[in-house]
């Protein structure tokens, strides 16, 4: 046996590299005619490939936010970069993570954000469509960041809060569990806000129609009313395109209904082209009630939507937004 093996790498007797490990296996194993059986299973792993890469891709945006928690738990033992920031120990912190999510968002997506003029310079709450992921609004954040040297709090499900590792990065981009006191004091403060009504369910469980499923929320308007904010509606182009869902398989939906935990499997991270665009403010009324001012920002989130975005969404042509505005620029 030794003598064979030698004659893989020695060339005593001219073997593929496929044909050797086969022979090491069948002597190993001692399983006769294995060459058969690793030929279906290089058939298989062919055949199969395409559908693991759609379902591995969007693993990326999970990796990329785990190397931003490890980048900031790094960043609180260097205790000596808070002399060069001396107002806020977690400014370079957040330039850094912006930089990184901003390299992704352009590389990957030709990210572009359009309507920033209408971000107030004081308070306001922003309302947003929520894709199968918040990597668009990750990408806004960002943005915003680079460009307005502002940060913005958001609103996420009490879910994000129990992942292991997570709570330092949580709190350095001012992540909120989302009670109303909390909100409208943050607001008062002079923050941006950020809240998906829709929340865990619409990303989830809307598709390629971009349907706003909000239901009967109207808390976040009433956090509007109580701060004396206006309301900035946003929505991102094909964000449904780059990460969808198996949110149709009514088994899926009936899981979330009972354990309230996001396990529907996700597909894609194609490169598709992903704009963000913000609309005009719905500025602050005194007599408007909470009622009136849900059904205003949902009309305008609606607005941008019928607007922006082709309806059904397609892979196909989102991908070729992508590439044709990169062969523009070019």
């Amino acid at each position: 046996m030794i003598d064979r093996n030698e004659s893989c790498t020695a060339g005593q007797i001219p073997m593929s590299y496929f044909t050797c490990l086969a022979y090491l296996l069948r002597e190993w194993t001692g399983v006769e005619h294995i060459e058969d059986y690793l030929s279906y299973a290089a058939y298989l792993l062919w055949l199969f490939f395409p559908l693991m890469v759609v379902f591995l891709l969007p693993g990326v945006v999970l990796l990329f936010i785990y190397v931003s928690v490890i980048f900031v738990h790094i960043y609180k033992r260097k205790k000596e970069l808070k002399e060069a920031y001396s107002h806020d120990f977690w400014d370079g912190a957040k330039q850094m993570l912006a930089t990184l999510w901003d390299g992704h968002a352009r590389i990957w997506h030709g990210y572009e954000l359009h309507g920033i003029e209408n971000i107030p310079e004081g308070p306001g709450l922003v309302v947003f469509y929520h894709g199968a992921t918040p990597v668009d609004y990750i990408y806004f954040m960002a943005k915003l960041l680079i460009l307005r040297k502002r940060t913005c709090h958001v609103v996420a499900d009490h879910f994000v809060f129990k992942l292991p590792g997570f709570k330092l990065l949580l709190d350095v981009l001012g992540v909120m569990h989302g009670p109303k006191e909390e909100c409208v004091s943050a607001l008062k403060k002079g923050h941006l806000v950020a809240i998906s009504p829709g929340g865990v369910r619409e990303a989830l469980f809307s598709d390629e129609t971009y349907v706003i499923m909000w239901g009967n929320r109207k808390g976040f308007a009433q956090v509007a009313i109580d701060a004396k904010v206006p309301i900035i509606p946003m929505f991102t182009q094909n964000v449904r395109e780059g990460i969808r869902t198996l949110g149709g398989i009514r088994i899926f939906r009936s899981l979330y209904e009972h354990l309230r935990l996001p396990i529907v499997p996700m597909y894609g991270g194609f490169p598709v082209k992903l704009r963000t665009f913000i609309g005009d403010p719905i500025p602050y009324e005194p007599n408007v009630t909470a009622e009136e001012l849900t059904a205003k920002a949902k009309a305008a989130v609606q607005s941008l939507i019928d607007k922006h975005q082709k309806i059904p969404g397609n892979v196909f042509r989102a991908l070729m937004e992508r590439f044709h505005t990169r062969q523009k620029e070019d």
